[in-house]
């Protein structure tokens, strides 16, 4: 009879240990209270009522301890459900949108299907998803535009003609590349006709030529990766 007592109040202290915020649930309130009536029934001598409130106090120790598990998986969840919205809503900022859209759209998916899980009580299943949503967004990275515009700057400063910009690396990367410049000021040039000769001052565009996102005007102080096919 006693070895049923130092069982249940192994679970019991088991159960505590493992979560001792979510302790105080119904089911260990009445996993104590079948333990003290085994005890009071032992005492009396009625052993059958002591068996029969030992096992009901077993019963409500594993349910409390299913409980605690659950609620940790809950929480845990829930957590990691906050950070995954997080991480997206800088991704945004970042324009993952547009730079890393794999990565972004991937992210969203296992978002949603975290909401769902979480909607209908598989914490296991929405916790793996929330994870999925950081592992998504783990290369994701602040990317500066290249720019769209340049500002001709005096050759004795810069050297700057069409071959020359078209080949630093914020614009294509290579000379070669010098006629979509061209083409795409020609009508902003004083000789449109010679395209040797370019004056400062003049705002150029830079042509996006493979689907590459450029945005503002060129600026000394940014970074920019450099461009590539």
């Amino acid at each position: 009879m006693k070895k049923l007592f130092v069982i249940f109040a192994g679970a019991l202290v088991s159960a505590s240990v493992f979560a001792a915020s979510y302790k105080n649930n119904t089911y260990h309130k009445l996993a104590g209270e079948y333990t003290r009536k085994a005890e009071i029934a032992l005492d009396a001598g009625q052993y059958d009522d002591a068996v029969e409130y030992s096992k009901k106090a077993e019963e409500n120790a594993a349910l409390s301890k299913a409980y605690i598990e659950m609620m940790m998986a809950r929480k845990e969840a829930e957590d990691n459900i906050t950070i995954a919205k997080q991480k997206i809503a800088w991704a945004e900022e970042a324009d993952a949108q547009t730079n890393f859209p794999m990565a972004y759209t991937t992210a969203k998916e296992n978002l949603t299907n975290a909401e769902n899980s979480f909607s209908n009580e598989d914490y296991p299943s929405a916790n793996e998803y929330a994870k999925a949503v950081i592992d998504a967004l783990d290369g994701v990275n602040e990317v500066t535009p290249l720019p769209e515009f340049y500002i001709v700057r005096p050759w004795a400063e810069s050297n700057d003609c069409f071959w020359n910009i078209s080949a630093r690396p914020y614009v294509y990367n290579n000379p070669l590349l010098w006629e979509n410049l061209y083409q795409a000021n020609k009508s902003e040039m004083r000789n449109p006709e010679n395209p040797n000769v370019i004056h400062p001052g003049m705002k150029m565009q830079i042509p996006s030529i493979t689907g590459e996102r450029r945005s503002g005007t060129y600026d000394p102080k940014k970074t920019y990766e450099p461009y590539s096919k």
